[in-house]
Protein backbone atom coordinates (compact mmCIF):
# COMPACT_ATOMS: atom_id res chain seq x y z
CA UNK A 1 0.00 0.00 0.00
CA UNK A 2 1.33 3.46 -0.93
CA UNK A 3 0.44 6.54 1.08
CA UNK A 4 1.09 10.12 -0.04
CA UNK A 5 1.75 12.62 2.77
CA UNK A 6 1.66 16.00 1.06
CA UNK A 7 1.97 18.51 3.90
CA UNK A 8 4.15 16.75 6.44
CA UNK A 9 3.33 14.53 9.42
CA UNK A 10 4.84 13.51 12.77
CA UNK A 11 7.63 10.93 12.55
CA UNK A 12 5.80 8.60 14.90
CA UNK A 13 2.80 8.54 12.59
CA UNK A 14 4.93 7.82 9.52
CA UNK A 15 6.57 4.98 11.43
CA UNK A 16 3.16 3.60 12.37
CA UNK A 17 2.16 3.45 8.70
CA UNK A 18 5.47 1.91 7.68
CA UNK A 19 5.26 -0.72 10.41
CA UNK A 20 1.87 -1.69 8.97
CA UNK A 21 3.48 -2.31 5.59
CA UNK A 22 2.83 1.01 3.88
CA UNK A 23 5.24 2.76 1.54
CA UNK A 24 4.99 6.38 2.72
CA UNK A 25 5.96 9.14 0.28
CA UNK A 26 6.38 12.52 1.98
CA UNK A 27 6.36 15.19 -0.70
CA UNK A 28 4.22 18.20 -1.58
CA UNK A 29 2.34 17.57 -4.83
CA UNK A 30 1.74 20.57 -7.08
CA UNK A 31 -1.76 21.50 -8.24
CA UNK A 32 -1.19 20.58 -11.88
CA UNK A 33 0.28 17.20 -10.94
CA UNK A 34 -2.76 16.42 -8.81
CA UNK A 35 -5.06 17.32 -11.71
CA UNK A 36 -3.00 15.13 -14.04
CA UNK A 37 -3.38 12.02 -11.90
CA UNK A 38 -0.55 12.06 -9.36
CA UNK A 39 -2.83 10.35 -6.83
CA UNK A 40 -3.43 7.41 -9.16
CA UNK A 41 -0.20 5.93 -7.79
CA UNK A 42 -1.46 5.90 -4.18
CA UNK A 43 -3.95 4.00 -2.05
CA UNK A 44 -4.32 6.93 0.39
CA UNK A 45 -3.45 10.60 0.57
CA UNK A 46 -2.95 12.52 3.83
CA UNK A 47 -3.16 16.31 3.64
CA UNK A 48 -3.15 19.24 6.03
CA UNK A 49 -4.38 22.71 5.06
CA UNK A 50 -1.88 23.53 2.29
CA UNK A 51 -3.16 20.93 -0.19
CA UNK A 52 -6.58 21.55 -1.75
CA UNK A 53 -8.35 18.52 -3.21
CA UNK A 54 -11.00 19.03 -5.89
CA UNK A 55 -13.29 16.51 -7.56
CA UNK A 56 -11.06 16.51 -10.64
CA UNK A 57 -7.99 15.61 -8.57
CA UNK A 58 -9.73 12.82 -6.70
CA UNK A 59 -11.33 11.46 -9.86
CA UNK A 60 -7.88 11.30 -11.44
CA UNK A 61 -6.73 9.13 -8.51
CA UNK A 62 -9.22 6.36 -9.17
CA UNK A 63 -9.48 3.43 -9.16
CA UNK A 64 -6.50 2.90 -6.85
CA UNK A 65 -7.17 5.73 -4.40
CA UNK A 66 -9.21 4.43 -1.45
CA UNK A 67 -9.23 7.16 1.22
CA UNK A 68 -8.71 10.91 1.67
CA UNK A 69 -7.33 11.92 5.07
CA UNK A 70 -7.10 15.36 6.68
CA UNK A 71 -4.49 15.47 9.44
CA UNK A 72 -6.51 17.94 11.49
CA UNK A 73 -10.11 18.93 12.08
CA UNK A 74 -11.43 21.15 9.27
CA UNK A 75 -12.04 19.60 5.86
CA UNK A 76 -12.94 22.78 3.96
CA UNK A 77 -9.90 22.24 1.69
CA UNK A 78 -11.43 18.95 0.49
CA UNK A 79 -14.50 18.69 -1.75
CA UNK A 80 -16.28 16.26 0.57
CA UNK A 81 -19.45 16.11 -1.55
CA UNK A 82 -17.38 15.10 -4.57
CA UNK A 83 -15.52 12.50 -2.52
CA UNK A 84 -18.85 11.03 -1.50
CA UNK A 85 -20.02 10.85 -5.12
CA UNK A 86 -16.79 9.05 -5.99
CA UNK A 87 -17.21 6.62 -3.11
CA UNK A 88 -14.14 7.91 -1.26
CA UNK A 89 -14.27 8.13 2.54
CA UNK A 90 -12.86 11.33 4.03
CA UNK A 91 -11.36 10.89 7.49
CA UNK A 92 -10.00 13.48 9.91
CA UNK A 93 -8.59 13.79 13.44
CA UNK A 94 -11.11 15.93 15.32
CA UNK A 95 -9.99 15.23 18.88
CA UNK A 96 -6.21 15.50 18.67
CA UNK A 97 -5.79 19.29 18.75
CA UNK A 98 -8.64 20.13 21.14
CA UNK A 99 -6.51 21.01 24.17
CA UNK A 100 -4.06 23.04 22.10
CA UNK A 101 -6.83 25.20 20.58
CA UNK A 102 -8.50 25.61 23.98
CA UNK A 103 -5.27 26.94 25.46
CA UNK A 104 -4.55 29.28 22.52
CA UNK A 105 -8.09 30.70 22.76
CA UNK A 106 -7.66 31.44 26.45
CA UNK A 107 -4.20 32.85 25.72
CA UNK A 108 -5.60 35.27 23.16
CA UNK A 109 -8.38 36.27 25.54
CA UNK A 110 -5.93 37.01 28.35
CA UNK A 111 -3.60 38.79 25.92
CA UNK A 112 -6.46 41.03 24.81
CA UNK A 113 -7.71 41.97 28.28
CA UNK A 114 -4.27 42.67 29.73
CA UNK A 115 -2.83 44.28 26.56
CA UNK A 116 0.07 41.80 26.52
CA UNK A 117 0.90 42.06 22.78
CA UNK A 118 0.41 45.83 22.78
CA UNK A 119 2.53 46.23 25.93
CA UNK A 120 5.30 44.15 24.39
CA UNK A 121 5.29 46.21 21.20
CA UNK A 122 5.40 49.51 23.09
CA UNK A 123 8.15 48.28 25.40
CA UNK A 124 10.29 47.23 22.44
CA UNK A 125 9.82 50.68 20.91
CA UNK A 126 11.21 52.34 24.03
CA UNK A 127 7.94 53.33 25.71
CA UNK A 128 7.01 52.74 29.35
CA UNK A 129 3.22 52.81 28.88
CA UNK A 130 2.24 51.71 32.39
CA UNK A 131 -0.61 54.23 32.78
CA UNK A 132 -2.10 53.55 29.34
CA UNK A 133 -2.36 49.79 29.78
CA UNK A 134 -5.00 49.42 32.47
CA UNK A 135 -6.79 46.17 31.61
CA UNK A 136 -9.74 44.22 32.92
CA UNK A 137 -10.22 40.83 34.58
CA UNK A 138 -11.90 37.71 33.27
CA UNK A 139 -13.58 37.20 36.63
CA UNK A 140 -17.30 37.95 36.60
CA UNK A 141 -17.49 38.65 32.86
CA UNK A 142 -19.93 37.00 30.48
CA UNK A 143 -18.27 34.83 27.84
CA UNK A 144 -20.26 33.83 24.77
CA UNK A 145 -19.21 30.71 22.88
CA UNK A 146 -20.34 30.39 19.26
CA UNK A 147 -20.63 26.62 18.93
CA UNK A 148 -20.45 24.19 21.84
CA UNK A 149 -18.42 21.24 20.63
CA UNK A 150 -15.32 19.74 22.23
CA UNK A 151 -13.15 22.87 22.00
CA UNK A 152 -15.87 25.22 23.23
CA UNK A 153 -16.60 22.92 26.15
CA UNK A 154 -12.90 22.95 27.03
CA UNK A 155 -12.83 26.75 26.88
CA UNK A 156 -15.95 26.87 29.05
CA UNK A 157 -14.29 24.74 31.72
CA UNK A 158 -11.21 26.99 31.87
CA UNK A 159 -13.32 30.16 31.76
CA UNK A 160 -15.45 28.94 34.65
CA UNK A 161 -12.27 28.31 36.64
CA UNK A 162 -11.47 32.01 36.11
CA UNK A 163 -14.92 32.88 37.46
CA UNK A 164 -16.56 33.77 34.15
CA UNK A 165 -20.27 33.35 33.49
CA UNK A 166 -20.43 31.21 30.35
CA UNK A 167 -23.08 31.37 27.63
CA UNK A 168 -23.27 29.57 24.29
CA UNK A 169 -25.13 29.32 21.01
CA UNK A 170 -25.23 26.05 19.07
CA UNK A 171 -28.37 25.21 17.07
CA UNK A 172 -27.25 21.61 16.62
CA UNK A 173 -26.97 20.63 20.28
CA UNK A 174 -29.78 20.13 22.82
CA UNK A 175 -29.97 22.63 25.69
CA UNK A 176 -29.30 19.82 28.16
CA UNK A 177 -25.69 19.45 26.97
CA UNK A 178 -24.83 22.96 28.16
CA UNK A 179 -27.04 22.82 31.24
CA UNK A 180 -25.11 19.82 32.60
CA UNK A 181 -21.92 21.89 32.77
CA UNK A 182 -23.47 25.12 34.01
CA UNK A 183 -23.52 26.95 30.69
CA UNK A 184 -26.50 29.02 29.52
CA UNK A 185 -27.50 28.02 25.98
CA UNK A 186 -29.18 30.67 23.83
CA UNK A 187 -31.67 29.80 21.10
CA UNK A 188 -30.76 32.92 19.14
CA UNK A 189 -27.23 34.06 18.26
CA UNK A 190 -28.24 37.73 18.48
CA UNK A 191 -29.19 37.23 22.14
CA UNK A 192 -25.69 35.91 22.78
CA UNK A 193 -24.17 39.13 21.45
CA UNK A 194 -26.62 41.27 23.42
CA UNK A 195 -25.67 39.41 26.60
CA UNK A 196 -21.90 38.91 26.35
CA UNK A 197 -18.94 41.29 26.29
CA UNK A 198 -16.50 38.49 25.43
CA UNK A 199 -17.09 36.24 22.40
CA UNK A 200 -15.02 33.27 21.22
CA UNK A 201 -15.67 31.29 18.03
CA UNK A 202 -15.85 27.49 17.86
CA UNK A 203 -17.87 26.59 14.76
CA UNK A 204 -17.18 25.47 11.19
CA UNK A 205 -17.16 27.84 8.24
CA UNK A 206 -20.35 27.29 6.22
CA UNK A 207 -22.71 29.43 4.17
CA UNK A 208 -24.64 29.89 7.41
CA UNK A 209 -21.65 31.05 9.49
CA UNK A 210 -19.81 33.13 6.87
CA UNK A 211 -19.53 36.64 8.35
CA UNK A 212 -21.73 35.56 11.25
CA UNK A 213 -19.81 38.13 13.29
CA UNK A 214 -20.59 41.33 11.44
CA UNK A 215 -21.29 45.02 12.04
CA UNK A 216 -24.84 44.37 13.21
CA UNK A 217 -23.89 41.82 15.85
CA UNK A 218 -20.79 43.62 17.10
CA UNK A 219 -22.96 46.71 17.65
CA UNK A 220 -25.20 44.63 19.94
CA UNK A 221 -22.43 43.86 22.45
CA UNK A 222 -23.05 45.68 25.75
CA UNK A 223 -19.54 46.82 26.72
CA UNK A 224 -20.31 46.64 30.46
CA UNK A 225 -20.14 43.67 32.81
CA UNK A 226 -22.88 42.43 35.19
CA UNK A 227 -21.56 44.88 37.83
CA UNK A 228 -22.05 47.77 35.40
CA UNK A 229 -18.29 48.26 35.09
CA UNK A 230 -17.02 49.24 31.66
CA UNK A 231 -15.00 46.28 30.40
CA UNK A 232 -15.31 46.77 26.64
CA UNK A 233 -16.13 44.20 23.99
CA UNK A 234 -13.70 41.47 22.95
CA UNK A 235 -13.71 38.83 20.18
CA UNK A 236 -11.37 35.86 19.68
CA UNK A 237 -11.48 33.50 16.68
CA UNK A 238 -9.26 30.40 16.62
CA UNK A 239 -11.75 28.36 14.57
CA UNK A 240 -12.05 29.25 10.87
CA UNK A 241 -11.34 32.39 8.88
CA UNK A 242 -14.36 34.05 7.28
CA UNK A 243 -16.65 33.70 10.30
CA UNK A 244 -15.55 37.18 11.40
CA UNK A 245 -16.15 39.96 8.87
CA UNK A 246 -12.69 41.50 9.20
CA UNK A 247 -13.67 44.81 7.56
CA UNK A 248 -16.60 45.20 9.98
CA UNK A 249 -14.38 44.27 12.92
CA UNK A 250 -11.76 46.83 11.91
CA UNK A 251 -14.44 49.51 11.64
CA UNK A 252 -15.68 48.55 15.11
CA UNK A 253 -12.13 48.77 16.49
CA UNK A 254 -11.78 52.22 14.94
CA UNK A 255 -15.08 53.40 16.40
CA UNK A 256 -14.37 51.95 19.83
CA UNK A 257 -17.41 49.64 19.81
CA UNK A 258 -14.98 46.72 19.74
CA UNK A 259 -12.21 46.98 22.31
CA UNK A 260 -10.05 44.12 21.08
CA UNK A 261 -9.89 41.53 18.32
CA UNK A 262 -7.63 38.48 18.30
CA UNK A 263 -7.47 36.12 15.33
CA UNK A 264 -5.58 32.91 14.68
CA UNK A 265 -7.43 32.42 11.39
CA UNK A 266 -8.16 34.79 8.52
CA UNK A 267 -10.53 34.88 5.58
CA UNK A 268 -7.57 34.87 3.19
CA UNK A 269 -4.40 33.09 4.25
CA UNK A 270 -1.61 33.98 4.41
CA UNK A 271 -3.00 37.33 5.50
CA UNK A 272 -1.96 40.35 3.42
CA UNK A 273 0.90 42.02 5.34
CA UNK A 274 -0.45 45.37 4.17
CA UNK A 275 -3.82 44.77 5.83
CA UNK A 276 -4.78 47.78 7.98
CA UNK A 277 -6.10 45.35 10.58
CA UNK A 278 -2.53 44.33 11.40
CA UNK A 279 -1.67 47.93 12.18
CA UNK A 280 -4.42 48.50 14.72
CA UNK A 281 -3.05 48.71 18.25
CA UNK A 282 -5.97 46.72 19.70
CA UNK A 283 -5.62 43.83 17.28
CA UNK A 284 -3.26 40.93 17.69
CA UNK A 285 -2.99 37.71 15.73
CA UNK A 286 -1.20 34.45 15.16
CA UNK A 287 -0.63 32.64 11.82
CA UNK A 288 -3.13 29.74 12.16
CA UNK A 289 -1.19 27.95 14.89
CA UNK A 290 -4.09 26.56 16.94
CA UNK A 291 -2.94 22.97 16.48
CA UNK A 292 0.76 23.80 16.30
CA UNK A 293 1.97 22.15 19.48
CA UNK A 294 4.25 19.16 19.85
CA UNK A 295 1.53 17.29 21.71
CA UNK A 296 -1.22 18.00 19.18
CA UNK A 297 0.91 17.07 16.19
CA UNK A 298 1.85 13.81 17.87
CA UNK A 299 -1.81 12.96 18.51
CA UNK A 300 -3.00 14.15 15.08
CA UNK A 301 -0.48 11.98 13.26
CA UNK A 302 -1.22 8.83 15.23
CA UNK A 303 -5.01 9.34 14.99
CA UNK A 304 -4.98 9.91 11.23
CA UNK A 305 -2.61 6.99 10.64
CA UNK A 306 -4.97 4.72 12.55
CA UNK A 307 -7.97 5.97 10.55
CA UNK A 308 -6.17 5.45 7.22
CA UNK A 309 -5.10 1.94 8.16
CA UNK A 310 -8.65 1.08 9.22
CA UNK A 311 -9.99 2.03 5.79
CA UNK A 312 -7.16 0.35 3.87
CA UNK A 313 -7.84 -2.85 5.79
CA UNK A 314 -11.51 -2.78 4.77
CA UNK A 315 -13.02 -1.13 7.82
CA UNK A 316 -14.88 2.12 8.50
CA UNK A 317 -13.01 4.69 10.58
CA UNK A 318 -15.08 6.32 13.33
CA UNK A 319 -13.83 9.73 12.17
CA UNK A 320 -15.22 9.36 8.64
CA UNK A 321 -16.86 12.74 8.01
CA UNK A 322 -18.98 11.56 5.05
CA UNK A 323 -20.07 8.21 6.46
CA UNK A 324 -23.78 8.91 5.96
CA UNK A 325 -23.27 9.90 2.31
CA UNK A 326 -21.39 6.67 1.61
CA UNK A 327 -23.89 4.31 3.28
Amino acid sequence: MRVAVTDGMAKEAVKKLENAGCDVIQEFIEHDDLVNGALAEFDAVIVRSATKLSEEMMQAGLPRLKVIARAGVGVDNIDVDAASRLGLPVVNAPRASTQSVVELTIGHLLGSLRFIPRADRSLRSGQWAKKELKGTELFGKRLGLIGFGRIAQGVAKVAQAFGMEVHSYDPYLPLSVAKKVGVTMHKNVDNLFKTCTHITVHCNLTDETHHLINHKRISMMPGVDPFNLKCGNHIVNCARGGIVDEDAALAALNSGQLTSLALDVFEHEPVDPASPLLEHMNFHGTPHIGAATIEAQHRVGLDIAEAVLTVLHGGIADTTVNRDALS
